[in-house]
């Protein structure tokens, strides 16, 4: 088997006979700490699945490869790993590019393994052959083909350090046939050598310094975070250092559970559908500490230019593209935002803002009074049931979700406790993320409550799932959001185009009750606010998947909203 130093260590969990690349593959895999992988199968793959029968590594069958690689990312999320998942090549590796630009524009780390023809027909346009790894250059950390099998200890060592170090993202590595195959390996050496790839870890000491300078001369503070500082011990730190100063705090889509939303200082996300509180005081404050964030255009309504242009900006972020991309930081720190809060938390002399205070609480209360007043009692809402779900779900419950209405609505309504807790699709706004993202969540964390938050729009990109959580045997609850219409696209027409609504009916819904029962899981519908919290409880404690279908109004709209091209002050419904 070559030379012992080259060799994968051997443990009682690896593949005792190694006799292929494949057999190769899987233990440089259980070295790297996988423990599950999302895939399926074909005949570019054959030798991987060949040798999965003989490994301890757990295997995932989703009912389509979008699926596993979204699988793959909310893994990912939630536990902290490197998400894994599989497909042969054509138009198995072709359906995960959706999946991959998804992991891409949220930062999540994943490695995507993809089969490829036998390396002598590459170029000759055979059958399945794609150029995976130029169809995924751009939205890809790095991608490999391995034409040498002695390689792959190299390349995934590679891979799975690219994919977790400095800014996380995907990385595919492409194995033809003839590569898994090969027999009687004598590997390279593994040893990484990238000497081109870099990143910070710990921030400027005299950036810092001035930071914390900026900070303690201030009047009116706002710390904005991202997804970049979602993660325990980053909300940890970040925690610390917001109530040491007393800082307000506003989130990203992304950033919602680094701080809890119950917190005193949490105002709440910003931007399009934030909260009139969050987007005031955002807009008034003299100094804005941006950690993590990307200031997309949902928050900065692609106004740049015209975003917190009172304040000073401390700009922490671990990719220095970011910095100063869309607005200008005039304090730059580029490394992890970990050491980083830490150090400016040691250096941190509070400054006096109880003025501000008093006018973030004016805020506060003027948007209390104003939901106070839109409250209705006896009509089924999305609010209403979201705020029932919270009431009767665990407080660590992981919440995954699709894209569109319900997607914002959770992000106002449902309160986060903590990091990894909020599971959707951010930068690319994936419909039909959430229900493989729920299966990834609750093989992460099998203990844990899961509940999709989803809409009949977004429900029906991804159905099919429902057999990958049955065949898993994973309890995941549904609480679908069934308002007919693809209600996003439709609420966009009605502000912006004069309600002149243009395909969005979606006439042909199937009973969902009924798939439910084609799934050979509970179907429950829910017509009525009072049959909320029972249908909710009867959910919880069936040992199994269910789908609660709430009937809902497609009138409902998510508000405040800010339109497009307009400052963030100027919220229409606010």
């Amino acid at each position: 088997m070559g030379n012992s130093k080259t060799q994968p260590k051997k443990e009682k969990n690896h593949i005792n006979d190694q006799t292929t690349g494949a057999d190769l593959l899987l233990n440089v895999l259980i070295d790297e700490g996988v423990k599950v992988i999302f895939g399926y199968p074909g005949g570019a793959v054959l030798p991987i699945y060949d040798a999965l029968l003989r490994s301890p590594i757990r295997h995932i069958l989703p009912r389509h490869e979008q699926g596993a690689v979204h699988a793959a990312d909310a893994y990912a999320r939630v536990s902290g790993e490197v998400g894994v998942c599989l497909a042969t090549s054509g138009p198995g590796a072709t359906n995960m590019v959706t999946g991959i630009a998804n992991a891409y524009m949220d930062s999540i780390p994943i490695v995507v393994l993809t089969g490829q023809v036998n390396t002598h027909l590459l170029g000759t346009d055979c059958f399945q052959e794609v150029d995976m790894t130029g169809i995924t250059h751009p939205i890809t950390k790095h991608s490999y083909i391995v034409k040498d099998a002695r390689q792959l200890p190299r390349i995934i060592k590679e891979a799975f350090y690219i994919a977790r170090t400095g800014r996380p993202g995907p990385v595919v590595i492409d194995i033809p046939r003839n590569v898994q195959a090969a027999a009687h390996i004598e590997p390279e050496s593994a040893e990484l050598n990238l000497k081109s790839y870099k990143f910070f870890t710990k921030g400027n000491a005299g950036q810092i310094a001035e930071a914390a300078r900026a900070l303690a001369d201030c009047e009116r503070p706002v710390l904005y975070a991202g997804g970049g500082v979602n993660n325990p011990e980053a909300g940890k730190i970040l925690r610390e250092l917001v109530e040491k100063a007393n800082i307000p705090v506003v989130t990203t889509l992304m950033g919602i559970g680094s701080l809890p939303s119950k917190h005193p200082n949490f105002l709440g996300m910003v931007g399009m559908h934030g909260t009139s509180t969050a987007n005031y005081a955002v807009t008034d404050c003299d100094l804005l500490i941006a950690v993590g964030v990307r200031f997309d255009d949902r928050v900065t309504s692609g106004l740049g230019h015209k975003f917190a242009t009172k304040a000073r900006v401390i700009h922490i972020d671990i990719d220095p593209a970011e910095i100063g991309k869309v607005v200008r930081a005039h304090i730059p720190i580029v490394g992890d935002a970990r050491f980083i809060l830490k150090e400016l938390n040691q250096k941190l002399t509070p400054p006096d803002i109880q003025l501000w205070w008093k006018q973030i609480k004016n805020w506060q209360e003027e948007r209390h009074q104003r939901l106070q007043n839109r409250q209705d009692n006896t009509t089924l809402t999305p609010q209403a049931i979201l705020k029932i779900l919270s009431e009767k779900a665990d407080s660590e419950a992981i919440i995954t979700t699709d894209v569109g209405q319900h997607q914002m609505w959770a992000a106002q309504m449902y309160p986060i406790s903590s990091p990894r807790q909020f599971i959707t699709s951010g930068g690319l706004g994936t419909m039909g993320f959430g229900l493989p993202a729920s299966i990834g969540a609750q093989v992460a964390r099998p203990e844990a409550q899961v509940f999709l938050i989803t809409g009949d729009g977004s429900l029906q990109m991804t159905i099919q799932e429902i057999a990958t959580m049955v065949q898993c045997h994973l309890p995941i609850k549904i609480i679908l959001l069934d308002n007919g219409v693809l209600g996003m696209v439709r609420q966009l027409q009605k502000f912006l185009n004069n309600e002149r609504y243009s395909q969005i009916q979606l006439q042909a819904n199937p009973d969902f009750v009924k798939i439910a029962e084609a799934y050979h899981i509970l179907g429950i519908r829910v017509t009525q606010l009072d049959e909320v919290g029972p249908a909710i409880d009867q959910a919880i404690n069936y040992d199994g998947p269910v789908i609660v279908d709430f009937v809902i109004s497609e009138e409902e709209d998510v508000i405040p909203m800010v339109p497009p091209g307009k400052e963030i002050t100027e919220m229409m419904g606010r």
